[in-house]
This record gives structure tokens, C-alpha cells and sequence, in this order.
């Protein structure tokens, strides 16, 4: 699901309008994107040409007035300044409020002010990806997944012995099928990609357990299913 990012500042002349240049670049998938200012004026040409310079797209980019936006529904409001926070603590009391204070480059008519403006703000929006990736909600397992993952008498043994001793190192794994590590890791894999179990290394050695989030008609099946197995195979 794409979240809807609204940047805001002073004047929108150059923060924020390289904030949403960065991130609509950076992550269109992830993002619907959008700038405004408590006192827009137009875009900095020295903004602009920071970002054509950096090789970023410019051509679609205007200031726009708070009240252009300020009725819509927004997941994040980032503010690039201490006033466009104060100013804005009321706007969409629904979205999570982050202040992102910069120094205004407009402040110096120069371009390599701009240039480290921009730099910064990168770093930033790069952070912002990078939490927001690890923090979005895993895709829902599919039936068909589990049923082809588990259709396998190896990894179902993996998965039953995760299961009981959790969390269990790959050795422990590797001595308790009496298979080669190699056959063992490639199954751990499938296991992992399919998100049925997690991995977490300790010290040199990676430990499985049981995945956190799994669906729970997909853990009440697995939990049937291991419960199902001959008592040999328990």
C-alpha cells in the first residue's frame, strides 16, 4: 500500500520541493507525494538547478499553498522547519507529525548551498525509506505457498523440529536429519522466503524460529498438520 507523504515548509521554494523530488525519484512505488508552504513563494531557481543537477526531474514541481492540501488525508507531514512545525500541528491530526529541521539555503544565493541542501535532505529521505521498508506490514501468505513449502518431507521435518526446540542453530538442524549442511540451508531458504520461519544470528551462528507474523489460519494449519504426523516422526 503506497503512503501519502506531504512535505512542508515556509516559503516551498526549495526544501520541500527537493524533499518530494527526492522521494517520488527514490520510492514512486511506495509513495503518492505532494509539498506546500505556510507562505509559498515561487521555486528557487537555484533549487531547481540543484536538482537538474542531480538528475532529478523538475519540470512538474510548484509551489502550492497549505490550503491546497490541508483537507486531504496524509500518513506522514514532514516539516523542513521549526515554523512550518509550529504552524502545522493541527493539520491532519490523523497523520504522524516529523520535523525535519534544515538550515534555508535561500538564506545564500549560492548554488553549492543548495547543492549540500540537498545532500542532506537525500540522507534524510533515504533514512525515512529505509525505517518505512522495514516497518510495512509482511504480504499476506498464500495458500498455495504454504501447501508447495511444506509438500516436502525435509522442510517439513525443519519445520517441526523449529517448532519444538526453538530457536535451534543450523547445526542442531543439520545433526538431528543427518543431512549435509548445504541441503539443510537450501531448505531454510524456501522456508524463510515462503515467511514461515526467522533467522537471527548469535555470535557465529544463525538460530531459527518460528515466523511472528504468520497469518493465523496459516499457523493453525501448521500447527494441524505437525500435530498430524506420525508419532515416529515427532
Amino acid at each position: 500500500m503506497q503512503r501519502r507523504v506531504l512535505f512542508i515548509c515556509t516559503a516551498n521554494s526549495a526544501r520541500s520541493l527537493m524533499a518530494e523530488a527526492l522521494l517520488r525519484q527514490l520510492a514512486p512505488e511506495n509513495f503518492i507525494v505532494a509539498s506546500a508552504g505556510t507562505h509559498p513563494r515561487k521555486p528557487h531557481p537555484l533549487a531547481l538547478k540543484a536538482l537538474a543537477a542531480a538528475g532529478l526531474k523538475t519540470s512538474d514541481l510548484q509551489s502550492s499553498k497549505l490550503s491546497a492540501v490541508d483537507q486531504q488525508d496524509w500518513d506522514y507531514v514532514i516539516a523542513l522547519c521549526d515554523q512550518a512545525a509550529d504552524e502545522c500541528q493541527r493539520l491532519c491530526p490523523t497523520a504522524q507529525h516529523l520535523t525535519w529541521d534544515s538550515p534555508d539555503p535561500a538564506t545564500r544565493d549560492e548554488l553549492v548551498v543548495f547543492m549540500s541542501s540537498l545532500n542532506a535532505i537525500r540522507e534524510r529521505i533515504m533514512d525515512f525509506i529505509r525505517v518505512h521498508q522495514r516497518n510495512a506490514p509482511r504480504p499476506s501468505l498464500h495458500p498455495l505457498s504454504l501447501f508447495k513449502t511444506l509438500a516436502d518431507s525435509s522442510r517439513l521435518q525443519l519445520l517441526q523440529l523449529i517448532h519444538r526446540q526453538q530457536p535451534v542453530c543450523v547445526q542442531e538442524l543439520t545433526a538431528a536429519l543427518q543431512v549435509s549442511q548445504p541441503k539443510v540451508s537450501r531448505h531454510l531458504a524456501l522456508l524463510r522466503e515462503a515467511g514461515l520461519v526467522e533467522a537471527h544470528k548469535q555470535g557465529q551462528r544463525v538460530y531459527y524460529r518460528q515466523a511472528s507474523q504468520l497469518d493465523t489460519w496459516a499457523q493453525d494449519l501448521i500447527h494441524l498438520t505437525l500435530q498430524a504426523l506420525p508419532p515416529e516422526s515427532r
